[in-house]
């Protein structure tokens, strides 16, 4: 049974994680097991493809290093390039690669220009793709990750969703092939009854599945947190005092290639932070479109290198407030319930914003009312549902 996962940026790297393990325990299981007795499947043969979307070591193998991910079997070295040419690129040498394995079932993940041109790959070639956080819209199409979304989920044969949200965003859209009413499935739950070989390729790019898995970032923080607790030093490099420090990050293309969209927000980073600390982990492409800016940030917004996922987190934990473009962070700000500001128009994680934990930059007023309406991204076993999935289409 073989599994091709495509991965390129650092995001993707971390929704990854999770899905290896699980890919593992489950390996274990079978090798320490007689099949026939147990009536399971063989053993997963899970085929890495990196990209290389993101090319800079700092946002690239230190990922693999703290998250322990295997090498992979695959690297694409496609790096930098305009859309059209990165995309291009990558849906020509993923073909390669999948003409080569054959594999039964391709897993995309997110947003990126990888996870577009290996769908497009893959279901160019009549392999089933599956789409690991389905069903997120921002409603911005100028946005290119919104662009990536809406095609994957198009020619996706199951769509997983992280929130109930995703699943009613693509109910709007005409998807009908809603598993358990669209909530949550638990790790006991048998999808094989209600469906057919995953083989049956038509059937599933005409009407793919749609599940509610949760979200698998959140499997990700709660294993990571405990690490990032015991072994990252950030808060004693950097002399952070918990609770007395800001954290920014801006990456999105959206803010940093547009001029007076960057001049805008770092306006409103300076105005607002006055008098505080702020810890800035500068992006690579924002390093390159900062140096010709004609704004500056104020000299209490530290720009320093980009740090690895422990440290991240670490510094994310202990802050006073988070502003950010990054669609992750928002999430792990509401898990850790720490005010973010999002320096984006709009936000797929609308449910951060409804809880009160996060607000758009624009709506900022300086205060905040959170509210504890308890996790919308399901129960931290979000791999373990995708697997258990995966088991019983390929096999059944």
């Amino acid at each position: 049974m073989k599994i091709t996962n495509i991965i390129g940026a650092r995001p993707q790297f971390i929704k990854y994680s999770p899905i290896s393990k699980a890919i593992e325990e489950f390996n274990k299981l079978i090798d320490s097991s007689v099949p026939f007795k147990l009536n399971i499947p063989q053993r997963i043969d899970d085929i890495l493809i990196h990209t290389g979307q993101h090319y800079d070591y700092a946002m690239s193998e230190i990922f693999f290093n703290e998250l322990s991910i295997k090498e992979p079997n695959y690297h694409l070295g496609v790096g930098s390039a305009s859309h059209g040419a990165q995309t291009g690129t990558i849906l020509q040498k993923v073909e390669e690669v999948l003409l080569e394995e054959k594999p039964d079932v391709v897993l995309v993940y997110g947003d990126t220009n990888s996870t577009l041109g290996g769908a497009l790959a893959a279901v160019k070639l009549r392999i089933p793709v599956v789409h690991v956080e389905a069903g997120l819209r921002s409603f911005n199409k100028h946005m290119p990750e919104e662009i990536n979304r809406v095609l994957t989920d198009h020619s996706s044969s199951i769509l997983l969703c992280p929130t109930e949200t995703a699943i009613k965003n693509l109910q709007i859209e005409g998807f009908c092939n809603v598993i358990n009413n669209g909530k949550l499935i638990d790790n006991s739950f048998d999808i094989s009854p209600l469906t057919s070989r995953i083989s049956n390729f038509i059937s599933y790019v005409s009407y793919p599945l749609i599940i509610n898995v949760g979200d698998v970032m959140f499997d990700v923080m709660l294993h990571a947190l405990k690490i990032a607790e015991k072994k990252s030093q950030i808060l004693e490099k950097l002399n952070l005092k918990k609770k007395e420090y800001y954290l920014l990050t801006l990456h999105r293309a959206e803010n940093t290639d547009n001029a007076s969209k960057l001049n805008e927000i770092i306006d409103f980073v300076n105005n607002m932070s006055v008098g505080k600390r702020v810890i800035f982990p500068m992006h690579p492409r924002t390093k390159k479109v900062y140096s010709n800016s004609d704004r500056n940030f104020s000299h209490n917004i530290e720009i320093i290198e980009p740090l690895g996922y422990f440290d991240i987190l670490a510094v994310l934990k202990n802050c006073e407030l988070l502003m950010t473009d990054s669609g992750g962070m928002q999430k792990e700000a509401y898990w850790l319930k720490i005010p973010c500001i999002t320096l984006r128009n709009e936000t797929e994680w609308v449910e951060t914003v409804e809880s009160g934990w996060n607000v758009l930059y624009k709506d900022y007023k300086a205060n905040y009312s959170p509210k504890d309406n308890g996790n919308c991204y399901g129960d931290g076993n979000s791999a373990d549902k995708i697997i258990n999935v995966l088991v019983k289409l390929i096999s059944s």
